[in-house]
């Protein structure tokens, strides 16, 4: 890796660490923050690109249709019902099968003890495998659940057995049999896949996401709190990225560190009660819990 070639690198990355454990060890509560990044800082880039991920599970769907990436694939216009769902089957099932990233155990080891809460506008649900319900807050839907196209009733439903039973029956044709497009039990239109889209339900599941921030951050807004953004990019920095400028900026005892190799931000305004570490967030997950380990094996001497 290059920090390791370059002094100068290898010794901003190792403050930049450290700041990080000083600041998670010495907060009373961290928000986290995490996006797209968080994911993509574990190589998997399924969504955006034709990764190993990606033509593992949706290769043939690439071959034939031509598209990019599982979001372009989501947004196709697909020749008939079948096929989409046999898309958003294979899609399902590829979510489900992959395994969590080591980013996402670093991560939780830091935060180990701590109070905390974690918002997240990812829709793979890799945090729901490390992370307990309460203490999770998806913000722009989840995968796991499909909802009515028509919102004509306010719930969603858990979808793996169907996810798979779908992708098992998917033909040669890249579609699945009509009668097993998943349908409203109640007014019988489509299903849809519960996330941020045209017919997103913004419903009872959706408020109890962010009446579980509102009510951490009710609770903890005079303490020391550190907000940790992890991998937001420029795509919707409305959700995550400005709630937390505001939130630092306006709260006193505040702290605000961005991660990103990219769009690692910080205005002038949060100069003293901030940090913007452009980096690899594996990179910085991981050496931050070897750090965080070596000082708790000294204070165990």
């Amino acid at each position: 890796m290059q920090i390791m070639q370059n002094p100068v690198l290898k010794d901003t990355h190792m403050k930049n660490v450290q700041t990080l454990v000083d600041k998670i060890n010495g907060a009373e509560a961290v928000l986290v923050g995490a996006a797209a990044g968080m994911s993509a800082s574990c190589g998997f880039n399924f969504f955006y690109q034709n990764d190993a991920m990606f033509q593992k599970y949706l290769g043939d769907f690439h071959k034939k249709y031509g598209f990019t990436g599982a979001f372009n694939g989501f947004y196709y216009h697909y020749p008939s019902p079948e096929a989409r769902w046999a898309f958003l089957a294979r899609m399902g099932y590829m979510e489900y099968e992959c395994p969590t990233g080591q980013p996402y155990y670093d991560l939780m080891e830091l935060l180990r003890g701590k109070n905390y809460h974690i918002m997240t506008t990812n829709q793979d649900f890799q945090f729901t495998r490390v992370v307990p319900e309460e203490k999770l807050s998806a913000i722009q839907g989840d995968s796991r659940y499909y909802q009515c196209s028509r919102r004509c009733h306010d719930h969603i439903y858990y979808n793996k057995e169907l996810v798979y039973a779908m992708n098992e029956a998917i033909d040669e044709n890249l579609c699945i049999p009509v009668e097993m497009i998943p349908r409203c039990p109640r007014c019988g239109a489509q299903m849809e896949p519960w996330v941020r889209g045209y017919t997103f339900l913004e419903g009872e599941k959706y408020r109890e996401e962010y009446r579980k921030i509102n009510e951490f951050l009710e609770q903890n807004k005079e303490k020391k709190i550190l907000f940790l953004e992890l991998g937001v990019g420029r795509m919707t920095p409305m959700f995550i990225q400005e709630p937390f400028w505001n939130l630092t900026y306006s709260l006193p005892r505040a702290f605000y560190i961005t991660i990103n190799p990219r769009d690692a931000l910080l205005p002038g305004e949060l100069e003293k009660k901030g940090l913007a570490v452009k980096e690899d967030i594996a990179a910085v997950l991981r050496d931050a819990v070897e750090i965080q380990k070596g000082e708790n094996r000294t204070k165990g001497q």
